[in-house]
This record gives C-alpha cells, structure tokens and sequence, in this order.
C-alpha cells in the first residue's frame, strides 16, 4: 500500500511544494527519493497498459468513420435533399477543396475508384493516406508506443500551398476536370 506523500513548502531552490522527487519505499522503512516521471503519465506507464486499453482509440476512431462512410454509402449524396450544400459553393458559387467530398466518399465505399477521383481526387487521396495513418498507429498501440508524427512548417505550407492550387485549378474552365 503506497503511502500519501506529504505536501512540502516552497523552498529556497525555487521548486514549488509537491513539486519534484517522490518519495517512495517499501512501508516501514525510510522513503528513499526517486525522480518521478516527467509530464502527466510516464512512458512506463503507457507500455505496461493491456492492449485492449491501447487499442481502444484506434479502433473507436475507425468505427466511427467507418460508421460515417457506411451513411454516406447508404444515403445518395447524388440526390439532392439529404446533405446542406456548400456554403462558399452557395454564396460564391466556388467550388471549395471539400465540394465533392461526399459524393467520392459514396463513390469509394461503393469501390467506384474512378468516379470516387472525379468527384475529388484530394479527398480520394485523404483516405488512403488516412488508412496508411491509422494502421501506423494502430500498430504502433499494439507495441505499446504513442503515434508521433512530426511535421515541420514546410510541409504543412506545402500542404496548404497544393490545396490552394487544387482550389483555384479546379474553379478554371482548363481546371474543369477537377470539379465534381
């Protein structure tokens, strides 16, 4: 049984109270100090986790969007009625990156490829690099280590530089084979 941990005050080391090495040791017996683990949970604490627990995420993420892709599977976005149309689409009339989205997504879960690109080929992309994404981190809670994908500013600047050009190519009459 661990026993609670006294608060200690402020010292003049500048370390706030309860701050710092926690004491521990086997009841009876002097505490000996060990450095706790830095930030909220520890490494450890993660990896001895059961698998069930880790996998939980994953797999709760991959049900709900397997669960969103069965309704659109289900309910034709091709008839109109059943989802709001674009608000930039309506206002502008613009076709924003997303506009076709959901009828590639009908397309896709239908195994329609082709007409799942001419609807959105980003989008078309997106799954795929969302199901190379998910297995990553679904493997990666199976070895019980966290998912970690680092990015630096460039490619995030590369990412929004390609949707903006997608964006604007696919709003010009040469661009037309990129509207849905």
């Amino acid at each position: 049984m661990a026993r609670p941990v006294p608060a200690r005050p402020a010292s003049e080391d500048a370390t706030l109270a309860g701050v710092g090495p926690e004491l521990t040791g086997p009841p009876g017996e002097e505490p000996s100090q060990v450095p706790g683990p830095p930030g909220h949970g520890s490494v450890l604490k993660r990896r001895t986790g059961s698998k069930a627990r880790r996998l939980a995420t994953p797999i709760g993420i991959l049900a709900a969007v397997a669960g969103a892709f069965a309704y659109v599977g289900t309910v034709d976005p091709n008839e109109p009625g059943h989802y709001p149309v674009c608000p930039l689409l309506k206002l502008t009339g613009v076709l924003c990156p997303g506009c076709g989205g959901l009828r590639s997504a009908h397309a896709f879960v239908h195994g329609d490829l082709g007409a799942a690109l001419e609807a959105n080929a980003i989008a078309t992309a997106g799954y795929f690099l969302f199901a190379a994404v998910w297995i990553l981190w679904l493997v990666r809670a199976w070895r019980g280590q966290p998912l970690r994908i680092a990015l630096a500013p460039v490619w995030w600047w590369g990412v929004g530089a390609a949707l903006l050009i997608f964006t604007v190519v696919r709003n010009l009459p040469f661009g037309s084979a990129l509207a849905p």
